[in-house]
């Protein structure tokens, strides 16, 4: 059986689509932590950041533009976070990488 995001990628689960091209599919998550929360997540199955090496430099860098093309397009002038949680201890809770964007409010640091 595939992963979460990629039964989201091919459809088998429903998601609300954001942005999607040949290399990447972004959604909105169903447990938002701020106004907006999209998932970018590459269409490829690689399990985390950690997983990656310099062939998927142009992948990586196409998730980044993506997220900024989708903050533009949701109004995020006043900023934005784009997170990648890596491994059980940096938070991640689905093993396919994706990058979190978050915004619409004031963001603090550190994150919880």
């Amino acid at each position: 059986m595939s992963c979460l995001f990629c039964q989201i990628i091919d459809g088998s689960i429903p998601s609300t689509a954001v942005y999607q091209d040949e290399q990447c599919y972004a959604f909105a998550d169903i447990n938002p932590q701020a106004p907006v929360h999209i998932l970018i997540v590459p269409r490829v199955h690689i399990a985390s950041l950690a997983q990656t090496g310099p062939e998927d430099t142009a992948m990586l860098g196409h998730l980044m533009a993506v997220s900024a093309e989708i903050a533009r397009s949701k109004g995020l002038g006043a900023g934005y976070r784009v997170v990648a949680n890596t491994g059980s201890d940096g938070g991640q809770t689905v093993g396919h990488l994706h990058l979190h964007l978050l915004g619409g409010r004031g963001l603090g640091w550190p994150p919880g």
